[in-house]
């Protein structure tokens, strides 16, 4: 055990995490430069072309350190993103140790900080890393003096490095072997190991990721999960190279992989404890919680004859992703279809273009919303996140809606835009400190509503991209909730209602009037678009109809004989707009969800 490390790397997005586990996979030279590419932990075309991480992977590098001695590293690679800490604090539970990546131009960003604490949580020993030292930009003496304020970190410890041109990887993978623990754990002991991701192999079934706690798991064993008492028979374990390499055993302290034939990777939840049936351990590891959606959207093929194959598109999908969940939905415009719970808005972003590239589906999403909390007036609750399933008004007592507590990193000199956006979303200014003498980190209470729709991108462009953003679920709070429907023609289009706040339900019916009358072609007839709470209309807009000059052939004489076939057309309109259908194309549907308000 004492030649093992296991670590993980974190960072803020786009700090080079990626750059710096291919760095250190080619210092090992467990894969020959032929068949080396770019981010070779991230499997996804997705990641590849985002450069963010989504799926945590873990790989096993055999390192001879400068003492001649040779060291097992097992690195855990984690996402940067916001939506995904859950798996990024399962992670790291699984390590001793964590390199906290800097970039030497940006310095200390929001999920810097917040990885930072949740490693601290997890009493992790912390080695700060100063990445990106090439770039003409980089001012290293600035985030030194960042690491020892805002951190409170040991500057003078801190490893400079560039991951993209290859300097300074010798002196990381020295600092994870002479700076971080051994992993500690009692072989004699039941077995208990920590599941900290798994993924569907359609040969194998799920191949779930552990870290070995206490005991030693080897093929034969019965195991059992902790947290639903599923009961398998190992088949194999081994470790990541990778590939897959399979062992005789995975021992206390050491991570890798186990195959069971576990037929769905919803048994294995991440953060849960794996033991042996017969000598199960007696308490499970702490922090294990089912990880909740808190974005929701209904999904619904263009065509309706693909509904099927959205079907098929989304199990396939579940096999690889046990956080999303979605059951049946219809709608009178759009057919049969899905509604689904997501992470968070990139989440819902990759699996829309996971479900539209892999599967070679047309999609259309509705406005996504989020979990509201009714008081009914008999005393009842009830949570909502679809508009269709909204009550009648008067049955309900009180309205309460989810709200976050948001960290906002950003220079001072943009503290002025950043404070009315939030104001602007209904934000509360909770506090706000300077960590050096121009960069501040401001703290908001936001309704998470207001920011699932367009937040984050214009937080960036007010910041011209330096503010950095990350928060967590602070509680339910009241609110003036209110149902907005979209009608066409008198006609409520149910796909396109929104759950929205009293306050801001004109403006979003103006912006959503607006797209449509872009959107929609013109008729014979005139067609209304408006904007309505229950009742009362709050926004109209008007597609004007197409007309015949009627009056063409009536050169001179008098204006009784204009008039008359005027009157005639306007009767023959009123007639058509009775019985005419107005068809709403798909990109109208795509536009209202746009974000172009200002």
């Amino acid at each position: 055990m004492k030649y093992i490390r296991n670590f993980c790397i974190i960072a803020h997005i786009d700090h080079g995490k990626s750059t710096l586990s291919d760095r250190m996979i080619q210092a090992t030279n467990i894969i020959s430069d032929r068949d080396f590419k770019n981010q070779i932990l991230d499997t996804m075309d997705i990641e590849r072309e985002r450069g963010i991480t989504i799926k945590s992977q873990a790989i096993c590098l055999p390192y001879q350190a400068k003492d001649g001695i040779a060291y097992s590293l097992n690195l855990i690679d984690t996402p940067g993103h916001v939506d995904f800490t859950y798996e990024v604090s399962r992670a790291l539970a699984s390590c001793e140790g964590a390199l906290l990546l800097i970039d030497a131009s940006q310095g200390v960003e929001a999920q810097t900080l917040a990885n930072l604490y949740l490693a601290l949580e997890h009493n992790l020993e912390i080695i700060p890393v100063i990445n990106k030292i090439d770039l003409p930009s980089a001012d290293i003496e600035k985030v030194k003096s960042q690491i020892d304020e805002d951190l409170g970190l040991d500057a003078d410890l801190a490893i400079l490095a560039s991951a993209k041109e290859g300097t300074g990887i010798e002196e990381v993978l020295e600092g994870v072997v002479n700076l971080l623990p051994p992993p500690t754990g009692n072989p004699d002991t039941p077995l208990k190991a920590l599941i900290f991701d798994s993924h569907y192999d359609p040969y194998r079934g799920t191949i779930v990721y552990v870290r070995v706690v206490d005991g030693d798991i080897k093929p034969g064993d019965t195991i059992q999960f902790m947290s639903n008492h599923a009961v398998y028979k190992v088949e194999e374990v081994g470790v990541f190279r990778l590939n897959r390499i399979p062992q005789k055993k995975l021992s206390t302290g050491s991570v890798g992989y186990i195959i069971a034939g576990i037929k769905t990777v919803n048994d294995t939840r991440c953060g849960d404890t794996i033991t042996l049936k017969d000598r199960r351990c007696k308490t499970p590891l702490p922090g294990f919680k089912e990880s909740k959606p808190v974005v929701f959207s209904s999904i619904y093929p263009v065509a309706s004859d693909g509904y099927e194959e959205l079907a098929l598109g989304l199990e396939k999908l579940k096999l690889n992703d046990a956080s999303l969940i979605f059951e049946k939905d219809t709608s009178v415009a759009l057919g049969f279809g899905f509604r689904c719970g997501f992470l968070g808005l990139l989440h819902l972003e990759v699996v829309q273009e996971r479900l539209e590239r892999e599967y070679d589906l047309s999609l259309i999403m509705t406005a996504p919303s989020v979990q509201y909390k009714l008081i009914m007036n008999d005393g009842s609750e009830m949570i909502i996140d679809n508009p269709a399933l909204y009550p009648d008004p008067s049955k309900i007592e009180c309205a309460m809606e989810p709200f976050i507590r948001a960290s906002i990193i950003i220079p001072d000199r943009y503290m002025g835009a950043v404070m009315k956006l939030c104001l602007d979303r209904r934000g509360i200014n909770k506090n706000y400190q300077y960590l050096t003498h121009n960069r501040l980190e401001m703290i908001f209470e936001l309704p998470l509503a207001e920011v699932v729709y367009d937040f984050y991108d214009k937080l960036k462009s007010i910041t011209q991209g330096y503010g950095s953003f990350d928060y967590d679920i602070a509680d339910f709070r009241k609110t003036d909730l209110a149902k907005l429907d979209i009608l066409i023609n008198g006609d409520r289009v149910d796909a396109l209602s929104q759950l929205v706040h009293k306050d801001r339900a004109v403006e979003r019916a103006r912006h959503a009037c607006e797209k449509l009358r872009e959107e929609i072609p013109r008729q014979m007839f005139k067609i209304a678009i408006q904007g309505a709470i229950g009742g009362n209309i709050i926004s109209r807009k008007t597609v004007s109809a197409l007309r015949k000059d009627v009056t063409a052939k009536c050169y001179g004489g008098e204006i009784t004989r204009k008039r008359k076939l005027l009157e005639k057309q306007k009767k023959g309109k009123k007639r058509m707009k009775m019985v005419g259908q107005v068809m709403i194309p798909q990109s109208a549907f795509l536009a209202v969800l746009k974000t172009d308000t200002d």
